[in-house]
């Protein structure tokens, strides 16, 4: 007998965590996972050479710094960067963001050090 499909509540899903900057995969869409995390500061300059990556804002605000200008989102905004593109994510304030990109893809891209983690599921 199978389960019945149960959909994913993203609010109940970020009150299971207060970590900053720590990836919690909520599910899986072919091969490319998506997850929440909250941010808080700044993080690392990077780019993923392979993979545009999705940033949705559940709550707060995001500025993401690119080279040519910042990108600021609020809730129920998004945006895409391209691959490629070096980016900074900065949130002067708890910001809650739902972000959608191939499994397997490194938080601090190609700049790795010791903020680099894999998602944990949640």
């Amino acid at each position: 007998m199978t389960s019945s499909p149960v959909p994913v509540n993203l609010a109940g899903k970020l009150s299971q965590f207060s970590d900053l900057w720590s990836q919690k995969k909520v599910a899986d869409l072919n091969d490319y996972e998506v997850k929440l995390a909250k941010l808080k500061g700044e993080f690392v300059w990077h780019s993923h050479e392979d993979t545009d990556e999705l940033f949705l804002v559940i709550s707060g605000r995001l500025t993401l710094q690119l080279r040519d200008g910042d990108v600021v989102l609020g809730p129920g905004e998004l945006f895409v960067v391209p691959r490629g593109v070096e980016h900074c994510p900065v949130a002067d304030e708890e910001t809650a963001v739902l972000l959608l990109e191939p499994a397997g893809t490194l938080n601090t891209g190609d700049a790795g050090g010791p903020r680099s983690k894999a998602p944990e599921a949640l």
